[in-house]
């Protein structure tokens, strides 16, 4: 009875020492394999556990819903990503709006002033350095530590006749 037993229990190739050790392999194989799996799902992050993960199935059903899932997790990353893209080129445009408008001001101001300088020119004495403008433009230096331009004192020339 025990020897049925262990032929019925074991099959037809209960004694077949060859698969045995195949079996053995195959395990052995297996166990590696999990082994392997665990080391990298705990060295990788989340989102490459993701891909370890979804090569290993049991159903055809269970790819599909993993792979369901990635695609949800990418497609809220890519509406993620699109909603910043949206918000920074709003704030950029914005920010253009503004600096072209400072620009329409300064332009402006650059106008009124120059109409004032064209209108007091004729005001001032001839004798006065600060009659030619062209001239006190050439003199005026810039002075980066203070920011600001370093014009020439006006200077009155008299002329002396012998």
């Amino acid at each position: 009875l025990q020897l049925l037993e262990r032929q019925v229990v074991g099959g037809e190739q209960a004694k077949n020492k060859d698969l045995k050790e195949k079996r053995k392999c195959r395990k052995k194989y297996a166990d590696e394999r999990r082994m392997q799996l665990v080391t990298a799902l705990q060295q990788s992050n989340e989102d490459s556990s993701d891909w370890v993960l979804l090569n290993v199935y049991d159903s055809i059903q269970e790819e599909v819903r993993a792979k369901s899932k990635l695609l949800e997790k990418m497609q809220k990353k890519l509406r993620a990503a699109e909603t910043e893209i949206k918000d920074l080129q709003s704030e950029f445009e914005l920010e253009k709006i503004d600096y072209l408008g400072t620009i329409r001001r300064l332009e402006r101001d650059l106008m009124l002033f120059q109409q004032l300088l064209d209108q007091v020119q004729s005001l001032v004495r001839r004798d006065c350095n600060y009659s030619n403008l062209e001239k006190i433009k050439r003199e005026s230096v810039w002075d980066e530590e203070i920011g600001c331009w370093k014009i020439p004192e006006p200077v009155i020339q008299k002329t002396r006749l012998p």
